[in-house]
């Protein structure tokens, strides 16, 4: 049966990349310095989770993440909670109504990373 291990994205500075999604529960668990193409490399997982997010830096390469390219998912047992440790450092949580919509639907929202990935965030019980 096949397995999905990871998911690549191109960033435009490793260490504030890094430092960002550790802020959302990711740890970086590997680090390539340079890889046969030249790009440094980050491997970041969440704690219990098989996925790895692979963050790829490479000094010069002109990065331009077109909006609404693509996003990903996590999970949060207390999405208020989260959301508001996030907004408290500076996190630009949105939609702008994102807690009006827990009374009806499912309780979530978004926040974008330093070059402009999406990070959806759910609530997970």
């Amino acid at each position: 049966m096949p397995v999905f291990l990871h998911t690549r994205i191109r960033v435009g500075d490793l260490e504030r990349t890094i430092a960002w999604y550790k802020e959302l529960g990711f740890e970086c668990v590997r680090r390539v310095p340079q890889s046969p193409q030249g790009n440094q490399l980050a491997f970041l997982q969440i704690p219990g989770s098989d996925h790895v997010l692979e963050l790829c830096f490479q000094p010069g390469y002109p990065l331009a993440v077109p909006e609404d390219l693509m996003h990903t998912a996590v999970g949060y047992p207390d999405l208020i909670a989260q959301c508001d440790r996030l907004e408290k450092k500076g996190y630009q949580i949105w939609p702008d109504h994102w807690r009006q919509t827990f009374p009806t639907g499912r309780r979530m929202a978004f926040v974008t990373d330093p070059d402009g990935y999406e990070v959806e965030l759910l609530e997970q019980k």
